[in-house]
């Protein structure tokens, strides 16, 4: 299979994961200094979390689907159909 993959540099995770634990914390200070009720404080924050959760899980179906609509996965996917037919005529 001649498929190149070109994986991220270092840096590029690492200032990936900085960023979000940047944005998180300084999410996470301003819901804690709002001169509101700690029950809405609560409320902010699940609300954030279930938006972060709802992002990464989006993002990876996004690209799980990109991935499949590759034409090497989808000959891949032939040629494992075409044997599957084949072993079930045999049988």
């Amino acid at each position: 299979m001649n498929q190149t993959i070109q994986p991220h540099s270092g840096a590029w995770v690492t200032f990936t994961y900085a960023s979000f634990a940047a944005s998180a914390f300084l999410v996470g200070i301003g819901v804690f200094f709002l001169p509101i009720d700690l029950w809405m404080k609560g409320y902010l924050t699940m609300g954030i979390v279930m938006l972060v959760q709802t992002c990464v899980t989006m993002t990876k179906t996004v690209r799980d689907n990109h991935e499949s609509s590759k034409f090497v996965n989808r000959i891949e996917d032939a040629k494992a159909e075409r044997l599957l037919m084949e072993v079930s005529k045999a049988a």
